[in-house]
């Protein structure tokens, strides 16, 4: 059973002539074989194509909006390819192919662009880092240099199609006589024809190979960001340009820094005694150890700001600051006379100051290894 042609193009029965004609557009650009290689793309496009052929015409619409499908005049049930020049004209139409002909297949044509992926540590992302790394490519045969003919033969021009690497296919209809332009078979558009194939590319002018490139990663970089490397993608054909690398950055989490933009936040365990009398701390940035006085009376989950102790502006000067977050543990095995002071100061234990109290052994594991610098 047909579907009504307002849905097909999804459009309204009160739609414009341009809201109809900017419907299939959009959907013939979505459903076109040459584009879509999907197993019923070829059945959508021309049920859009038939809908818009009724729709677009103020006589034929009038009689469907009237009959639908069982107009007695029209008989709306039918489509003929016949008349349209074949699906390659009207992609032409659709994609610049310049009045129903297709771009010169012998014209310079750049490369395709090539993306890598490639994993850094947290410090490398905010210091920098010089690094080779080799990338699977293709690259122009040596042995041909890029013909795809064996040494000692050369390309020739095909014969079926002169070199245009398009085939011209008569057909006479009922509105007249219709060229149809396709994808020459014998050279399958590529204008030339290789008889005796170069044995190490097997004709195709490139090969498999891995290159090295060295790469400056800016520090500041965060993960996700992109390095674009000009030249290092595929070859060109035709004497075209090669296209670029796209090198995609991968930044490991650190199990002590987070990160938030420019800045970095870490957490810091101190005892009691610290908390209510003060102390002056080690704390652990990325550069190294420094000092952090903190005030009497903090109360646990307080935030101190390191000033210019985060990350370098990627573009500008200046780098970002450090927040670290004090967390007041509560010690969890007491001597006798340590619990009677305690009672006695109703909760306020006496501190030196000089060591924080008892805690996760994993959490000063980690914060070990930050001063440390790993």
């Amino acid at each position: 059973m047909k579907r009504d042609y307002y849905e097909v193009l999804g459009v309204g029965k009160d739609a414009s002539e341009d809201e109809i004609k900017k419907a299939y557009r959009k959907l013939a650009r979505q459903y076109h074989p040459d584009v879509n290689k999907e197993a019923n793309a070829e059945e959508k496009f021309k049920e859009v194509k038939e809908a818009y052929d009724v729709l677009s015409d103020a006589q034929k619409k009038a009689s469907y909006d009237r009959y639908g499908h069982q107009d007695p005049n029209q008989g709306f049930g039918g489509f003929d390819t016949s008349g349209m020049g074949g699906f390659g004209d009207i992609f032409d139409m659709f994609f610049g192919g310049g009045g129903g002909r297709r771009a010169n297949p012998n014209a310079p044509r750049k490369g395709s662009d090539l993306q890598y992926s490639l994993q850094i540590e947290f410090t490398e992302a905010i210091f920098g880092k010089e690094v080779d790394v080799e990338i699977p490519k293709e690259a122009e045969c040596d042995t041909c240099h890029g013909s795809g003919a064996k040494p000692g033969t050369s390309v020739e021009t095909c014969k079926t199609c002169n070199g245009t690497g398009q085939q011209e296919v008569v057909a006479n209809t009922p509105f007249g006589r219709i060229v149809n332009r396709r994808v020459c078979q014998t050279c399958e558009g590529k204008g030339k024809v290789v008889k005796e194939k170069c044995g190490t590319c097997r004709g195709t002018g490139r090969v498999r190979v891995r290159r090295k490139i060295h790469l400056s990663v800016p520090a500041g970089v965060d993960d996700g960001a992109q390095l674009r490397v000009s030249g290092e993608g595929e070859p060109g054909a035709n004497g075209g340009p090669p296209g670029d690398l796209y090198v995609v950055l991968r930044v490991k989490d650190h199990e002590f820094f987070e990160r938030e933009g420019n800045d970095i936040y870490c957490e810091v365990p101190i005892n009691f005694g610290q908390a209510a009398l003060g102390d002056e701390i080690e704390v652990p940035t990325v550069d190294g150890r420094v000092k952090l006085k903190i005030p009497a009376g903090t109360q646990t989950e307080t935030f101190f700001r390191l000033r210019g102790k985060g990350v370098p502006h990627l573009r500008g000067n200046g780098r970002g600051d450090q927040h670290v977050k004090v967390k007041v543990v509560t010690p969890t095995k007491l001597t006798d006379r340590q619990k009677e002071l305690l009672r006695e100061f109703s909760g306020l234990a006496e501190s030196n100051g000089s060591e924080a109290a008892h805690t996760d052994e994993g959490f000063y594991d980690k914060m070990k290894r930050a001063f440390r610098g790993e």
